[in-house]
């Protein structure tokens, strides 16, 4: 399996992050790779066009610190969300950060993982005797830049230890081998963003491909992590069916020793008026389904319709999606379908 580590063009430090282990680890490890490091408060993008301002975003990252103290409700994934980072390293077409990071998304990386667990610490006392559930994947990949400052690692110990406390973490990256001796204890739940090889190839770029993402997959499984997949977004294409019986039978075929529940969440493709054309600006030549009329609308939970597919379409999906995974493994559960 190769692991592939995303290095930045440059790298912005917030001085306060030099304060924090963390944040001197991964200056040291910044500077050893040559990538240019900043001290500064500020990040400098400063493109032509649009799409040149995307392009640099992404390859910038920069070290500074999370001083959120009231988490995000994050429902129904969790009781709240919580972030390690913001953005990341792929360059996934359909993206629904695409319209909510701005025209510069560049990479955030916290370096103050005690504030941040002290912040998590509260809101679990604040929901005793209960237990209380926290994503970490809703505005980044945590695993991609796990690298620069082994928090992911920290959180899991930390998630291990509490009674009270679970955590749910979603990648689509590989680079979890410093990942497999953590005290995790069962309580840190590993689901992977997982789809057929036409998705993967043409529109989650600068990410795990198809087959790294599946043997890391198997790896955190032998590691005793409880884990999940989330099939998203579900599209139709020529040979949709026959790719989508593909994964399926690989996932079985690379998990069947895995006794554990498995969860799978699928969602369909699904793009709204300002997403698609923010999407066709950078990605011009995009192979992406954006036809309007061969969609109905959907009202979304944040005020927005979206584009979805037809009734008759979408229940074909949810039918042979279900009885793929049904046929194939005895201890799935599926979340949901939207």
């Amino acid at each position: 399996m190769v692991i592939k580590t995303f290095v930045p063009d440059i790298a912005y430090i917030d001085p306060r992050s030099l304060k924090y282990d963390a944040g001197k680890s991964a200056k040291n490890y910044l500077e050893k790779l040559n990538v240019p490091v900043i001290e500064s408060r500020k990040v400098l993008i400063e493109g032509n066009t649009s799409s040149e301002n995307y392009a640099k975003a992404k390859k910038t990252i920069y070290i500074t610190l999370n001083t959120q103290k009231k988490l995000r409700v994050c429902k129904p994934s969790a009781d709240y969300q919580f972030a390690l980072s913001s953005s990341c390293p792929g360059h996934c077409e359909y993206c629904y950060l695409q319209t909510t990071q701005g025209e510069k998304p560049f990479m955030k990386v916290f370096v103050n993982i005690d504030d941040i667990l002290e912040v998590i610490q509260e809101h679990i006392k604040m929901n005793l005797p209960k237990i209380t559930t926290f994503e970490c994947g809703s505005i980044t990949d945590p695993v991609a830049l796990e690298y620069l400052t082994g928090n992911l690692k920290k959180c899991i110990d930390f998630f291990g230890n509490s009674n009270n406390g679970r955590l749910r973490v979603i990648t689509k990256f590989n680079n979890i081998d410093s990942l497999l001796e953590a005290n995790h204890n069962k309580h840190t739940k590993f689901r992977f963003s997982i789809n057929a090889k036409y998705v993967i190839n043409n529109f989650e770029h600068n990410t795990a491909n198809y087959e790294e993402r599946i043997e890391a997959s198997k790896k955190i499984a032998h590691a005793g992590y409880p884990i999940g997949f989330i099939i998203a977004p579900i599209m139709i294409f020529e040979n949709w069916k026959d790719e989508y019986k593909d994964l399926i039978n690989k996932l079985k075929s690379q998990l069947k020793d895995y006794n554990d529940e498995i969860t799978f969440e699928l969602i369909q493709h699904r793009f709204t008026a300002t997403a698609k054309e923010l999407i066709l600006t950078r990605f011009p030549n995009t192979k992406l389904d954006m036809n309007e009329e061969s969609r109905q609308l959907k009202w979304g939970p944040y005020g927005k319709f979206k584009y979805v597919y037809p009734k008759d379409k979408s229940n074909e999906i949810k039918d042979y999606i279900t009885d793929l995974i049904k046929s194939n493994f005895n201890n799935a559960v599926i979340e949901y379908f939207t």
